[in-house]
Formats: structure tokens, C-alpha cells, sequence
């Protein structure tokens, strides 16, 4: 019986060595290129007509372009306009890396933390470099709450410095062990059923099924965690709120 975790290794399939760097293309790199082509042949065929009256992938296109532009608009306000490509890119990425992970034989390069922290940290400097940017030193006010006595400062500023570079760790780690719990936990029924047979494996199978439909809706609800909590984060931002 092959362990669970099998199911998560990286596996080189052309080797590339880069001034000493290895940067060969794995199965994880394949599945991000599906993921992005996928995801763009959604948006480009599907608006190609502009039809008023859309056609099914026209709307798919349209429901998650609004859905996105609603939540930056609810949680960043106009001043998050100009980041709304970003969000979307985001939020349409992982989407699709966690539900093409579904896939049998496929791979989930969100259930590897080095690709769920990558994006975090890319959240993380980028909004600390546009809060910088807009607001200069004074973004370190951020730290400081409002209306708290001087000796509560002591003990509130060194939280909220730590909660604040916290942030891509608790980002990344909670997509990384939702993807990871999930899936292996999918493996070891699937070996039940394997092992029980057709007259034993009836309750385990009956549990993949129904399992699977939430790890469907946790695909796409760790998505829209991760592009809400980058809208918080833009919030903070942008209009410096506390």
C-alpha cells in the first residue's frame, strides 16, 4: 500500500541548473502552468463575444469577476482599484491549483508551503511597500493603537509589531495544511476501500464521496480567505485604518 504522502512529492522532469541554482521544472511547476492556462483560456474564451446574453463560460467569467470586484470594493474601497488585477490573478490562481488538485493523478502545488509562502510574502512586502509608500514614516503608526495610555503602549506596540510580520507565516500556513490535510486525508480512506474490497469498503467509499464535495468547497473557500485577508491587508494600507 503506497503511503499518503506520496501523493506530495516534487519530481524533477527536466533538470536545469542556473549559475549553481537549481531551477529544474517539476511536476508542481507543470500543474501551476495548467492552473494559469486554464484560467486564462476561462477569461479569454469566455469574453471573447461579450454576448448580452451570456453563454455558460461567459458567465463563469463574469460571476468570478464580480465576486472579487465585490470584495475588494467591501473591504479596500475605491482605493483599491488599482489593485484589483492583482486580486483576482490571486484569488483565480489558487482557485484552480486547489480544485485541479481534485484531479486523480494530478498534483496541488498549494499543499507545498514553499509555493503558499512565496505568494504570502509577495502579499506581505507589496503591501508594506505601498503603505510606505503612500503614507511614508507615518505608516509605522500602525502599530500604535488610538486612545491606549502611554504604559499600554509598552506591552500593545511589540503585539502588533509581531502579529504584523506574522502575517505571510499564518497566510501560507493555513492554505499549505487545509490543501495537505485534505487530500492525505482522502488517500488513506481511498486505501480503506482498497483494502476492504466492494463489501467491506462501502462506508469508507460512501465517506470519499461525500468528502469530497467539502474538499471542493474548502478549495474554494481557502481561495477566498487568502484574497480577503490580502484586501485586509491592502485596507491597512491604503487608508491606514486601525
Amino acid at each position: 500500500m503506497h503511503s499518503p504522502m506520496e501523493q506530495f512529492e516534487i519530481k524533477r522532469l527536466l533538470h536545469l541548473n542556473l549559475f549553481g541554482i537549481d531551477a529544474s521544472f517539476t511536476n508542481s511547476s507543470t500543474w501551476m502552468v495548467i492552473a494559469v492556462i486554464l484560467a486564462t483560456a476561462v477569461f479569454v474564451w469566455g469574453m471573447r463575444q461579450r454576448a448580452l446574453v451570456p453563454g455558460r463560460l461567459q458567465s463563469v467569467a463574469e460571476l468570478g469577476y464580480e465576486f472579487v470586484a465585490g470584495m475588494v470594493r467591501d473591504n479596500v474601497g475605491d482605493g483599491g482599484k488599482k489593485y484589483f488585477p492583482f486580486i483576482l490573478t490571486l484569488f483565480i490562481f489558487i482557485l484552480f491549483c486547489n480544485v485541479l488538485g481534485m484531479v486523480p493523478y494530478s498534483f496541488t502545488p498549494t499543499s507545498h508551503i514553499v509555493v503558499t509562502f512565496a505568494m504570502a510574502a509577495f502579499v506581505f512586502v507589496g503591501v508594506t511597500i505601498i503603505g510606505f509608500a503612500r503614507h511614508g514614516m507615518h505608516f509605522l503608526s500602525l502599530f500604535v493603537p488610538k486612545g491606549v495610555p502611554f504604559a499600554l503602549l509598552l506591552l500593545l506596540v511589540p503585539i502588533e509589531i509581531i502579529s504584523y510580520f506574522i502575517r505571510p507565516f499564518s497566510l501560507s500556513i493555513r492554505l499549505f495544511a487545509n490543501m495537505l490535510a485534505g487530500h492525505t486525508m482522502l488517500k488513506v480512506f481511498g486505501g480503506f476501500v482498497v483494502m476492504l474490497g466492494i463489501i467491506g469498503g462501502w462506508a469508507p467509499l460512501a465517506f470519499i464521496v461525500v468528502f469530497t464535495g467539502l474538499e471542493l468547497l474548502i478549495a474554494f473557500l481557502q481561495a477566498y480567505v487568502f484574497a480577503i485577508l490580502t484586501c485586509l491587508y491592502l485596507n491597512d494600507a491604503v487608508h491606514l485604518h486601525h
